[in-house]
């Protein structure tokens, strides 16, 4: 690395300066841009995830983490689309979310703003590189992106990309500048420049995230693990359980928003219950169920009660058989993370009671716990899902990287009219 952590930050603070000058069309035809290069050179890309991926392998890099770094050209397609859809959004700089004229006769409105520097810190996840820099661009903002060593070489050839179209839109590069030295002394350099950096946020695994928290003198926004739960109330459709824990465990069980515990309403145990456990058996998921639920499975695994705080993140499922609603309620109010809870009911009021019960980031009814992702719920792409109860909750998408401010219009109104009295008498 030629340019120390302060110097790159440095240089970034500058260009988020250009960034937030751009008009909303000059920042969208900027992204626009940076899909266009990923597409085009998608074959530079592969071929460096290709190279990662060996390294990883060879490593022994197993599972999520595995599938997390690997890309293909679906993948590549994703990513360009979802650049392509953030840079459609309206744009967030500058909106009025909120206007009064108070009875003085002052207009108070409050208008978004761009955070600043973003300090993106990750594992894995080369989509990430595009991702965070397209919604840093087109929330106003600059980002500094530090990837794991794990995707070195795909994050390089990702950001040649975006430089690319920087350049071609003569904005500087330093508005998505990398860390490319994989040593985790620049990241605690990184995380001490309060003077500089606006937020950090973290995207990985627990260890991760917990070392960033904990050794940041910058805001953090943070989620440490997802452990997402499916309740199947005693008013469940069969047919809507059975297809809500497939999709929610099978369907990718290495990102954070699948399932990791089953809690089944006792009235569902002798009908509905084997149905969910061959369904699970089926798709090779191995269950540990509580004691409760192992005299009628007797088969499956048992599991203390701290085994319920586990993120599995493979083709493992908690099971706990419950009597009722509140009692649901309590174990995820003890074990959950805050991330995303579903329940499967055709009862109205026990879902309005489920809603009202949870304070996860995001509550899913009759809905598969995938669809808490920014790219499912209308962002385009997230930069992360907080759990962190600042000013943005759940997956955060441009928006999320502004905030708000007073703007204040008047005609020359003054609080204390006393003092233009005393002006008038000299």
């Amino acid at each position: 690395m030629n340019l120390s952590v302060r110097e790159l930050a440095e240089q970034a603070r500058v260009a988020q300066r250009a960034v937030a000058a751009l008009d909303a069309d000059g920042r969208r035809r900027l992204i626009w841009a940076m899909a266009d290069e990923l597409s085009v050179g998608r074959g530079a890309v592969l071929a460096a995830n290709v190279e990662d991926m060996a390294r990883a392998e060879a490593a022994g890099t197993r599972g999520a983490m595995l599938d997390r770094l690997r890309l293909d050209d679906g993948r590549i397609d994703g990513i360009v689309s979802a650049l392509r859809e953030i840079a459609a959004q309206d744009d967030p700089v500058g909106a009025v979310t909120r206007q009064q004229t108070l009875p003085n006769g002052l207009l108070v409105e409050r208008q978004r703003l761009p955070l600043g520097l973003i300090a993106m810190i990750y594992e894995a996840r080369p989509n990430v590189t595009a991702d965070a820099a397209a919604l840093c661009i087109k929330a106003g903002n600059a980002v500094l992106l530090r990837g794991g060593s794990e995707a070195r070489s795909s994050n390089a050839a990702i950001a040649a990309c975006l430089h690319a179209a920087l350049c071609a839109n003569d904005l500087p590069e330093a508005a998505v500048s990398v860390i490319t030295d994989p040593a985790r002394e620049h990241v605690l350099e990184l995380l001490q420049l309060s003077d500089l950096i606006d937020l950090a946020i973290p995207r990985g695994g627990e260890s991760l995230i917990r070392f960033v928290a904990e050794n940041a003198r910058v805001p953090v926004i943070k989620h440490y693990k997802g452990v997402c739960h499916l309740y199947v109330d005693r008013a469940a459709d069969a047919d809507k359980a059975l297809d809500l824990l497939v999709d929610g465990k099978t369907s990718r069980p290495g990102v954070c928003n699948a399932l990791e515990t089953l809690l089944v309403h006792i009235d569902r145990v002798d009908d509905l219950l084997p149905q969910l456990v061959e369904m699970l058996a089926a798709h090779g998921v191995t269950i540990h169920g509580c004691e409760r639920s192992r005299t009628r499975l007797p088969d499956i695994e048992a599991i203390e009660e701290v085994g319920f705080d586990r993120e599995y993140l493979d083709l493992e499922v908690s099971l706990k058989l419950v009597d009722s609603l509140e009692e649901a309620l309590a174990h995820i109010v003890k074990h959950g993370s805050d991330h995303t809870e579903v329940i499967v009911t055709e009862d109205a009021g026990a879902a309005d009671n489920f809603v009202r019960g949870v304070r996860s980031s995001a509550v899913m009814v009759n809905a598969s716990s995938r669809f808490n992702d920014g790219g499912q719920l209308g962002l385009g792409a997230e930069i992360g899902i907080s759990t962190t109860r600042l000013h943005a909750y759940g997956p955060m998408g441009a928006e999320s990287l502004t905030i708000e401010r007073f703007v204040v219009r008047g005609e020359g109104q003054v609080r204390h009219p006393e003092s233009r009295q005393a002006r008038g008498d000299r």
